[in-house]
C-alpha cells in the first residue's frame, strides 16, 4: 500500500476555485465562498440547551422501551 501524499494547500485551494468558478461561475463562486458559517456552540452550553428542549419521560421511553 502507498502513502497517500496531500497537494500543497495553495495548489488546493487554486484547484477548488477554478473548479468552482467553472461549474458555478463567477458570482455563484462568489457567493458559496462568502456563505456565513454558523457558530460552533461549545458542548457543554450545547447539551444543556437540548436537556430543556428535552422529555424525561419520553426520553426514557425510547431509550429503555415502554
Amino acid at each position: 500500500m502507498k502513502p497517500e501524499k496531500y497537494m500543497d494547500e495553495d495548489l488546493l485551494i487554486k484547484k477548488s476555485i477554478d473548479i468552482l468558478m467553472d461549474k458555478l461561475g463567477p458570482t455563484e463562486t462568489f457567493r458559496f465562498l462568502t456563505l456565513p458559517r454558523e457558530k460552533r456552540i461549545e458542548s457543554v452550553k450545547r447539551h444543556r440547551e437540548w436537556q430543556k428542549t428535552l422529555n424525561k419521560d419520553e426520553f426514557f421511553d425510547e431509550i429503555f422501551g415502554k
